[in-house]
C-alpha cells in the first residue's frame, strides 16, 4: 500500500531518484590519485601545505589526529615547518604525475604513496608558478593505473564534478558537489593567465594538486585554492581548466619550462563610465590602455582606446577573458582580433610574441590622470616640458600635465596635481589647446573618458559631469 504525505506530490519527490551514484567514478579513479609529500631542509615558502592560501588545522587539532587516529602522513607541529602535503594523480602508466607548484616548490625531497601503499621517490620533471603546476616523474615496476583527461571546455555551471585527495593527511576522500562558475578570474595577482573553475565541491588543505572529475570520469581540473577567512571550507573552491594544465604538461616535458603568448598590452574592463563615453552598446570588452613599444601588439596597429572585442575568435565578454587566451596561443601564431575604434568594428591581425619567462601579462587597472582647463570637469592642465617628457618616456606633443583640481569631478575621480592626460575621448591631446578643444562642448550629464598615466601606470578614467544644482 503507498504512502503519500499531505501536500507533496510524487512529482516533487522524484528528482531524488535522479542523483548520480559516484562510486563508478571513485572504483576506476582512485588507484591513480596519489598522496604527494615534499620535505624541505630549511622552512617551507609560503603557501605550500596544500589548499593554498589558507590554513588548516591548528598543531593541537593536528596532534590529537596524528596520535590517536592513526595518520603517518601528518606531521608532527615540529615537522610541519618543513613538510608540504598533497595530492597529485597519474597521467601516464609510465609515472608522470601532475600536482600544483605551491605543493612542491623547492622541496628536497618529494614522495608519493599510492593506493596500494607503495611509497616513491618522485623527480621534479618542470614546474611552472604562472598555472601553479607542477610534473613529476616516479620509477615503478608495470605500468601504473591512469586517469582519463576530459575537456574542460565543454563545462557549464550547475554541472556534478567531484574530487578525490587527501585534505590534512585522509587519503582518498571524496567530495563532491556542482560547477558554481566558470572562466573566473582572481584578480590578477599571481596567476592572471589563469580563467579558474569555481566550484562547491568541499576542498581543503591537502588537497592541492588533486585531480576533479566530471560524471564520465574524466578530469577536467586540477584543485588548487579555497576562498576562506578561516582557513576550512567555505563552499568556494577554484580548480585549474584541465585543458591548460595539459597544455603545460607537453612543454615541461619537452623543455622543462611553459612558454606563454604575450600580446604587449595593458588593458581595462569596459565599465560604466566608458560606456557612457564612448557610447556602447554593452560593457562587454576590454579597453586598451597601452601598447607597449615594438610588441605584437603595435606591429599590427592596435592602439590606445581601442575595444578588444574578440581574440582569435573567442568573444571578451569581461577584461579578464584576454590574459589567458593570449597567455595559451603559441608564440609566432597570427591571430585575428576584433576590435572597437571611433564607433566602427575592424578585425586586425597579430603575430603573438613570447611572453619573458618569470613575466606575467596582466589586465592593467591601472592609476588615475592629469593651463588652461575644464571647469566643468573641475581640472586645469598645463603644458609638459621637454624634460618631463623625457622622464615618463612620452614623445613630443604628447599629453599635457594637470596643474590643479579645482572642482569636485575631478578630485572624486582621484586625480592629483602632476598626473598626465594623454587622451580624450580618444583622442590624443598634447597642448593646453587641444585639451580645451577636446573638452569645450562638455555639459552636464556627459561623462569624459581620459587617458591618464600617474609615474609608470597608464589607466582610462571616466568623469561625468553632474547634472543639476544639487547632485
Amino acid at each position: 500500500m503507498g504512502i503519500t504525505m499531505p501536500g507533496i506530490t510524487m512529482a516533487q519527490v522524484a528528482p531524488a531518484a535522479a542523483l548520480p551514484d559516484f562510486t563508478g567514478i571513485v572504483q576506476k579513479n582512485a588507484p591513480a590519485v596519489v598522496h604527494v609529500e615534499a620535505k624541505y631542509s630549511g622552512r617551507r615558502p609560503k603557501n605550500s601545505a596544500g589548499g593554498q592560501p589558507m590554513q588548516g588545522m591548528d598543531p593541537g587539532q593536528a596532534e590529537i589526529f596524528r596520535r590517536f587516529f592513526g595518520m603517518p602522513m601528518m606531521p608532527s607541529p615540529e615537522e610541519q615547518a618543513h613538510t608540504s602535503l598533497g595530492s597529485g594523480f597519474i597521467i601516464s602508466g609510465d609515472g608522470y604525475i601532475l600536482t600544483n607548484n605551491h605543493v612542491v616548490d623547492h622541496a628536497d625531497v618529494v614522495t608519493v604513496r599510492l593506493q596500494d601503499r607503495r611509497t616513491l621517490t618522485a623527480k621534479v620533471v618542470g614546474t611552472d608558478a604562472t598555472y601553479d603546476i607542477a610534473l613529476l616523474k616516479v620509477d615503478a615496476t608495470g605500468s601504473l593505473p591512469t586517469v582519463s583527461i576530459g575537456d574542460s571546455r565543454t563545462l557549464k555551471p550547475g554541472q556534478w564534478v567531484l574530487a578525490i585527495g587527501s585534505p590534512f593527511g585522509f587519503d582518498y576522500t571524496v567530495t563532491q558537489g556542482i560547477v558554481s562558475a566558470v572562466g573566473r578570474s582572481l584578480g590578477g595577482g599571481d596567476q592572471p593567465s589563469t580563467s579558474f573553475i569555481q566550484t562547491d565541491v568541499p576542498i581543503n588543505r591537502g588537497n592541492s594538486g588533486g585531480p576533479l572529475f566530471n560524471l564520465q570520469g574524466q578530469v577536467v581540473g586540477i584543485n588548487s585554492q579555497i576562498y576562506s577567512d578561516t582557513g576550512g571550507y567555505q563552499g568556494v573552491a577554484f580548480s585549474i581548466p584541465i585543458d591548460l594544465a595539459m597544455n603545460a604538461v607537453d612543454q615541461l616535458k619537452a623543455k622543462g619550462f611553459v612558454t606563454r603568448g604575450m600580446l604587449g598590452v595593458e588593458i581595462k574592463p569596459v565599465d560604466e563610465d566608458v560606456v557612457k563615453a564612448l557610447k556602447l552598446d554593452s560593457a562587454k570588452g576590454a579597453i586598451v590602455v597601452n601598447v607597449t613599444p615594438d610588441s605584437a601588439a603595435q606591429k599590427a596597429g592596435l592602439q590606445s582606446g581601442d575595444v578588444i572585442l574578440a581574440f582569435n575568435g573567442h568573444d571578451i565578454v569581461q577584461g579578464t577573458d584576454l590574459p589567458p587566451l593570449v597567455s595559451l596561443t603559441k608564440p609566432g601564431t597570427s591571430v585575428p582580433i576584433k576590435i572597437l575604434r571611433d564607433g566602427s568594428e575592424k578585425t586586425i591581425n597579430a603575430t603573438i610574441g613570447a611572453m619573458p619567462r618569470n613575466q606575467n601579462e596582466q589586465s592593467a587597472l591601472g592609476k588615475v590622470a592629469p593651463s588652461g582647463g575644464s571647469s566643468a570637469l573641475g581640472l586645469s592642465v598645463e603644458n609638459l616640458d621637454s624634460a618631463t617628457r623625457s622622464q615618463l618616456g612620452l614623445k613630443a606633443g604628447e599629453g599635457v600635465g594637470i596643474s590643479d583640481v579645482t572642482g569636485p569631478v575631478a578630485a572624486q575621480a582621484g586625480l592629483q596635481q602632476g598626473d598626465v592626460i594623454l587622451m580624450v575621448n580618444q583622442k590624443k591631446v598634447g597642448t593646453v589647446e587641444a585639451f580645451r578643444a577636446a573638452t569645450a562642448n562638455v555639459k552636464p550629464g556627459d561623462t569624459v573618458l581620459l587617458l591618464v598615466r600617474r609615474g609608470d601606470t597608464t589607466n582610462f578614467i571616466g568623469l561625468t559631469v553632474p547634472n543639476g544644482k544639487d547632485e
